[in-house]
C-alpha cells in the first residue's frame, strides 16, 4: 500500500472526506481491479451503451498525418516501426474503463490515469519514467449581458497531455478549450509537426493560454463597467456583484498562477525531454502566461479598491441618512416643544385668553421650521 493511499483511507474512516475508489496493483495491467475503502473488489463502472470518449486518432510521419483514423493500438505499432512516427491520440471526458484499456496499451502510469478520469487537477508537470503528464486548466469567457450577483463570467475545465517517446495523448475535460482547431492548425505547419509529440504539447499549451489572454481582456471590460457603476450616484451599485466578480476572478486565478512552474520547467536548459526548437516556441508562451498573471494580479488589486469604495460609500450614505433624520428631528422638536408647553393645562398660563394665540403658534412654528429647514439646506444635512 503507497502512503498516499494509506493517508486517504484514513482520512476517510475519521470522516475527513469521502474515499474514492483506487486503482491497485501493479501498474498498467491490474487497472481493471478497483478496490473500496473496506478492500473489497468493485468492479468499475460500464461506459455508457455507444459513448466513446475517443475524438480522433492520428498517425503522423515526418510531420504529415497519415490518411484514415486507424485504431490507437495499431497507429501505435506503426508509430513505432517509423523513425520520425508518433500517435496523437484525443480523448474526451473517458470513464475508467476506456481509459484503462488505454492505459495498458501505452503504458501509463496508474496515478496518472486516475487523476485524467476524476479530472480535478491543479496545473502540474510529472514524470513516470520516459513519459510526462502535463496537467493544464483551461478558461473561457461567458457571454452576459449585464453583470449579475448570479453571473457566471468565466468557465474552466482541464486538458490532460501524456507525453511519450512515439504518442501524446490529450485528455479533455468541460467546453472551455476544443482542440480540433489546434489539431487543424498544427497539421498545416509541417516543420513544427516534425518535432513530435512535444510541438502537440506546446500548440495544445499556447492555445490554453491564447484563451487565457481573451479571458483577461473581457475582465477588463467587465471591471471598467462595475468600477463606472460603482462611481455612478444614480446606480445602486450592489455589492453582491462585486463579491460575485471576485469569485470569477478567483476561479480565473486557479487556472492561470500555478502554471507558471510547469512552463518554466519546460523551458529550462536542463530538461532534456523538450526538443531545443520547441522549447523556443514555451518560452514565447511563458511570456504570453507572465503577462496574463501580471494582468489578473491587477485585476485582483483593483476589484479590492473597488469593494473598498462601495463599502466607504455605503459608510458615506447611512451617515448622510442620519444627519437628515437628525434633521427632521430637530424640525419636530419645535413643534413637540411648543405643544407640550401648552398642553399642561394650568390655569395662569400667558396667551390662554388672547384672541390670536392659535393662528399665533402655527405662525411661530412654521417660522421656526422654515428657518432650520433653510440652515439644514445651507449645511447640506438635508
Amino acid at each position: 500500500m503507497t502512503d498516499r493511499v494509506a493517508r486517504e483511507r484514513t482520512a476517510g474512516q475519521h470522516g475527513d472526506r469521502t474515499v474514492r475508489p483506487r486503482a491497485w496493483a501493479a501498474p498498467v495491467r491490474a487497472m481493471s481491479r478497483i478496490l473500496n475503502a473496506d478492500g473489497s473488489p468493485r468492479t468499475p463502472q460500464p461506459a455508457s451503451p455507444g459513448r466513446s470518449g475517443i475524438v480522433d486518432c492520428g498517425l503522423y510521419v515526418d510531420g504529415e498525418r497519415r490518411p484514415g483514423r486507424p485504431q490507437y493500438a495499431d497507429a501505435l505499432a506503426a508509430a513505432r516501426q517509423e523513425r520520425d512516427g508518433f500517435v496523437w491520440l484525443g480523448l474526451h471526458e473517458p470513464d475508467l474503463t476506456e481509459m484503462t484499456e488505454i492505459a495498458a496499451t501505452f503504458g501509463l502510469h496508474e496515478l496518472a490515469v486516475e487523476d485524467a478520469v476524476k479530472a480535478e487537477q491543479r496545473p502540474k508537470l510529472e514524470h513516470f519514467g520516459e513519459i510526462v503528464f502535463l496537467v493544464l486548466r483551461t478558461a473561457r469567457y461567458c457571454e452576459h449581458t449585464e453583470l449579475t450577483e448570479n453571473s457566471e463570467v468565466v468557465e474552466t475545465g482541464q486538458v490532460m497531455l501524456f507525453i511519450g517517446p512515439n504518442f501524446v495523448i490529450s485528455v479533455r475535460h468541460g467546453d472551455a478549450c476544443r482542440l480540433s482547431p489546434v489539431r487543424a492548425d498544427l497539421e498545416a505547419k509541417r516543420d513544427l509537426l516534425r518535432q513530435g509529440p512535444w510541438a502537440v504539447a506546446y500548440a495544445i499549451t499556447d492555445r490554453v493560454v491564447d484563451l487565457y489572454l481573451e479571458v483577461a481582456d473581457r475582465l477588463e471590460d467587465d471591471l471598467d463597467v462595475l468600477e463606472a457603476d460603482v462611481f455612478d450616484r444614480q446606480s445602486s451599485g450592489r455589492i453582491q456583484r462585486i463579491y460575485q466578480m471576485k469569485r470569477e476572478l478567483v476561479e480565473f486565478k486557479r487556472a492561470v498562477a500555478p502554471l507558471q512552474r510547469p512552463l518554466l520547467t519546460l523551458t529550462s536548459q536542463a530538461n532534456r525531454a523538450v526538443p531545443q526548437e520547441v522549447r523556443r516556441y514555451f518560452r514565447d508562451v511563458q511570456d504570453h502566461l507572465s503577462r496574463t498573471v501580471e494582468q489578473v494580479n491587477s485585476y485582483d488589486d483593483l476589484l479590492n479598491s473597488i469593494l473598498q469604495a462601495r463599502l466607504a460609500q455605503v459608510t458615506v450614505d447611512q451617515n448622510n441618512d442620519m444627519r437628515k433624520i437628525a434633521a427632521w428631528a430637530a424640525i419636530g422638536a419645535v413643534w413637540t416643544a411648543i405643544a407640550g408647553i401648552y398642553g399642561m393645562n394650568f390655569d395662569n398660563m400667558p396667551e390662554l385668553k388672547w384672541t390670536y394665540g392659535y393662528p399665533g403658534i402655527w405662525a411661530v412654528n412654521l417660522t421656526l421650521s422654515f428657518v432650520l429647514y433653510r440652515w439644514f439646506r445651507r449645511n447640506g444635512w438635508l
